[in-house]
């Protein structure tokens, strides 16, 4: 359905490779969020706020949408997308397809959104009122988290970056969940079918050769964009659609063919998440007036916000993975050592991109709690890549050297 490119387009192809990797898509996403800082800070204000605030879109299917919220309900769509390639490969092909070895960063990744949970709960558990946010800590970022790996970790055995990356994708996955089931208000349930029925389809038209490649391809486009817009018009954040589309593509290649089908839409779609899909997010996500945070601090739902990233995760990851392995069959592999634990853990309570999202879903957008949620964030997000960059630059495992287990 992808087929190889011509030599016209091997400079598209270059600049593809480049946004593939991990550190400068963290980059980007960084870059993303300091030029909103600097807008949302500075006599720029005002325009940032009609960007944010312009609506583009046809008024049917309640699609007449901000460019916030395209790239809150669209973009991130994208990111999900390939979030679930990833995982569906790592747990069909890769390294987790033994249950015993699969089990420990999902029952990590469900301690490290349960947790966080409860922390934030108790800390604003006097008021009612603001124990709809106790989500906004669930999640890891999984574009922060691995670009702080990947530029701190560069030794570190392939093993640690597969279990960050599946513990941040499960609990990811986790908060897509809670977002359809909590912060979903009513549900139009006709338009869900339909949504899943476009996803059904989707997944049989990139199975079966029947047509030319460009033809399934467009098919393909066509089914994936219904998808997403009935989820859309069904009440269910659309973030939904990508995850479901992902989870229904193969990843073992056909009869004939080189490379899986999955292998090669993720090489097609990585660039578009990682260069534009995600720091466009940031950007329209980040804008937090700095003005606030004497306010942010009166407010507390930013101490349970931060404490849930920046302490709730680390505890919830660590203990969870060594419970799981100490009390079940469930092994950790040999190459992880205590340390690497230890730094993956703080390394999960980067909580942005999810984080945000889910802020906005709980307070609605420009709430009272809108300021103190993005700060809190951002805080936490920043001590925690600080403590676990610091932690396995250290004290890190080497992926050649002999290691004593984690647990």
């Amino acid at each position: 359905m992808l087929d190889d490119e011509p030599p016209s387009r091997r400079p598209l192809s270059a600049l593809g490779d480049v946004l593939r990797t991990e550190t400068l898509g963290g980059s980007l996403l960084l870059i993303a969020v300091l030029i909103a800082l600097i807008f949302a800070n500075t006599g720029l204000r005002t325009a940032y706020e009609s960007l944010s605030n312009y609506e583009i879109g046809p008024h049917f299917g309640h699609l007449r949408l901000t460019l916030a919220e395209w790239s809150a309900d669209g973009l991130l769509a994208v990111f999900f997308f390939v979030a679930g390639l990833e995982l569906k490969r790592e747990f069909v092909v890769g390294e987790l397809r033994d249950p015993r070895r699969a089990v420990v960063p999902v029952v990590a990744a469900a301690c490290g959104v349960a947790v966080p949970a409860i922390i934030y709960s108790l800390v604003v558990w006097h008021d009612p009122d603001l124990r709809i946010g106790w989500a906004i800590p669930a999640a890891t970022d999984i574009a922060f988290a691995l670009a702080v790996l990947s530029v701190v970790g560069r030794r570190l055995p392939g093993a640690v970056r597969t279990f960050l990356l599946t513990l941040a994708v499960v609990d990811d996955l986790i908060a897509i969940v809670i977002i359809a089931i909590v912060y979903t208000d009513t549900v139009d349930w006709p338009a869900l079918l339909a949504g899943g029925a476009a996803v059904a389809l989707f997944g049989l038209v990139i199975r079966i050769r029947w047509a030319p490649g460009w033809i399934v391809l467009a098919v393909a486009v066509g089914l994936a964009a219904s998808a997403w817009a009935f989820v859309h018009a069904s009440g269910i954040h659309p973030t939904v659609s990508g995850v479901a589309l992902a989870l229904v593509v193969p990843v073992r290649p056909r009869p004939g063919d080189a490379k899986s089908l999955e292998e090669r839409l993720d090489h097609a779609i990585r660039p578009l998440s990682a260069g534009f899909a995600v720091p466009v997010f940031a950007f329209f996500a980040s804008g937090v007036a700095l003005s606030g945070a004497s306010e942010a601090l009166h407010d507390p739902v930013a101490y349970g916000v931060f404490l849930g990233l920046a302490v709730g995760k680390a505890i919830g990851v660590f203990s969870g993975t060594r419970l799981v392995v100490r009390f079940t069959g469930a092994t950790l592999d040999p190459s992880i050592r205590r340390p690497d634990l230890v730094g993956v853990s703080l390394l999960s309570g980067i909580g942005f991109t999810v984080s945000l999202l889910i802020g906005e879903l709980a307070f609605g957008e420009h709430s009272i709690h809108e300021n103190a949620t993005k700060l809190a964030v951002l805080s936490a997000s920043v001590v925690s890549a600080l403590l676990g960059g610091v932690a396995l630059r250290r004290w890190g495992s080497e992926a050649d050297e002999p290691n004593e287990p984690a647990v």
